[in-house]
């Protein structure tokens, strides 16, 4: 979105990466929401006067388009467009979207990094198994401030969707970790690392900025599933590619 102060974006790699990681989604139109400590009202170009959300509402218009296209046992079965949640102050929301990714692959759902929000609403996160669930892909919001109106425009991201395999949030996966203390625990090994890390480079007084973003930058021209220029099954599984 053009926000990120140019020495980062030209340099951190760190941030640019966790900023490009996955897709930015989008309320469906510009919309006006108020709660006042116990009751969420919303309203839009297409609904002008302030309704309260008691629990939910369509997106203008669109019950009769769902209707019309699905088959006649789901006919009446649109998804909301907003629900005001059972918890105190929070509402869902529909992005419009429906998602489903390759067998393996899940959908971490969570807030725009390094792009600042309003200051009066807070997305929650989840991660959701869209490789065996098919549905309405949701974003649950929090409100943080009563009686003052909080606008969400269609063309502002609302939060990141990113590819995750299963594996990276096992129990399995987390329980190996092993989280050692003091300065003794370090390796030989781990001390040549320091070293080329942080001691070199800071002895070379006229070294280039960006050395990090350099490094991963040129990794990033060779896939790591490739073999003799062709894309390979790491694994010999297909759900071991990206979605």
């Amino acid at each position: 979105m053009g926000t990120l102060p140019v020495r980062a974006a030209q340099y951190c790699e760190a941030i640019t990466s966790a900023s490009g990681f996955g897709w930015w989604v989008f309320s469906p139109i510009d919309q006006e929401f108020l709660w006042d400590g116990n009751t969420i009202s919303w309203r839009c170009d297409h609904v002008p006067q302030w309704l309260p959300l008691q629990p939910s509402r369509q997106f203008p218009d669109y019950s009769d388009a769902f209707d019309r296209d699905a088959p006649e046992a789901m006919r009446g079965c649109a998804p909301p467009f907003l629900t005001a949640l059972p918890e105190h102050g929070c509402l869902q929301m529909w992005t419009g979207l429906i998602a489903r990714t390759a067998p393996g692959w899940h959908l971490l759902v969570r807030s725009m990094p390094n792009l600042r929000q309003t200051s009066s609403i807070e997305p929650f996160e989840g991660i959701i198994e869209t490789d065996r669930w098919f549905g309405p892909l949701f974003i649950n919001l929090r409100f943080t401030r009563t009686h003052t109106p909080v606008q969400i425009w269609h063309d502002y991201p609302l939060a990141q969707v990113s590819p995750l395999l299963p594996k990276c949030y096992s129990s399995d996966t987390l329980d190996r970790i092993a989280v050692e203390t003091g300065l003794s625990s370090l390796s030989a090994q781990d001390w040549d690392l320091y070293h080329a890390t942080i001691v070199e480079p800071n002895d070379r007084r006229n070294r280039p900025f960006g050395g990090y973003a350099a490094a991963v930058r040129r990794g990033r021209k060779t896939c790591p599933h490739a073999v003799n220029g062709q894309l390979a099954e790491a694994g010999g599984h297909p759900s071991e590619l990206p979605p």
